[in-house]
């Protein structure tokens, strides 16, 4: 009898997690727009989440890795792996601080200069695609959201 009621239990939470969960929503979603993305960057040998990284450091204009990882909501070793590659290729640099501090930022190279402006019509026909799966509402929602969440916000 309580293998029953065990089992009826955990149903109830199976359903419940299937039609209310946002984490598991969300993470399909990110799944699919990551693919979607890695395939239009894949000529470029550059994949989704190195494309963003790169466009992050572009915008921050010489951060250090903290600095990195905290506009982009990732742990420190997360970031690692995530920069290994693109310090590998050589699309982004270490600058030697004249402070003589520990602190190193990271900037992008030429060659990844040269590699945003070279993948970014795949980047825009990736765009094109994304927006008409989500349409116009899913769009203005997920930018609203992912506008309004404070930097603070980064779980450890």
């Amino acid at each position: 009898m309580m293998s029953t009621q065990n089992e009826t239990a955990d149903a109830g939470v199976v359903g419940e997690i299937t039609r209310h969960c946002l984490l598991t929503r969300t993470r399909r979603i990110s799944r699919i727009m990551t693919n979607m993305y890695d395939q239009a960057l894949r000529p470029y040998g550059v994949n989704a989440p190195q494309f963003s990284l790169l466009v992050l450091i572009a915008k921050l204009g010489g951060a250090s890795r903290a600095e990195i990882g905290r506009a982009n909501y990732q742990e420190r070793s997360t970031l690692t792996r995530n920069l290994a590659l693109l310090l590998t290729e050589g699309w982004v640099e270490e600058m030697v601080s004249d402070q003589g501090g520990r602190s190193r930022p990271l900037v992008l190279s030429q060659a990844g200069k040269e590699l945003l402006v070279s993948a970014a019509p795949a980047w825009r026909a990736a765009q094109v695609k994304a927006k008409q799966l989500l349409g116009e509402e899913g769009v203005t929602a997920i930018v609203g959201v992912a506008d309004s969440i404070p930097l603070d916000e980064l779980v450890e």
